[in-house]
């Protein structure tokens, strides 16, 4: 199981939110704790941030990685030619 991008077991800290107030009243009202699905929501809003970032990172390595490839070749392909022209690669 992965590990959470953030520490749970860390301190809480009070904060101040704005919500809709009849949103609010009827959580209250039905004994929802707020604080608890805020902090779930915001968990899976980091979880799905860091997501998009990584996702942002990777195409931003393959476009330079394609780059490369295109103006000078595939290392694979340098790589197979090389070890073709040696005379002890069997």
């Amino acid at each position: 199981m992965r590990r959470p991008p953030y520490d749970p077991a860390a301190k809480k800290r009070t904060v101040s939110l704005t919500l809709n107030s009849d949103l609010y009243a009827k959580a209250k009202a039905l004994g929802i704790n707020m604080s608890q699905v805020a902090e779930a929501a915001l968990a899976q809003a980091l979880v799905a941030g860091l997501m998009e970032q990584a996702r942002a990172d990777i195409e931003k390595d393959m476009a330079t990685y394609n780059a490369y490839i295109e103006k000078h070749g595939s290392p694979a392909e340098m790589l197979r030619d090389y070890l073709a022209e040696r005379d002890d690669a069997a």
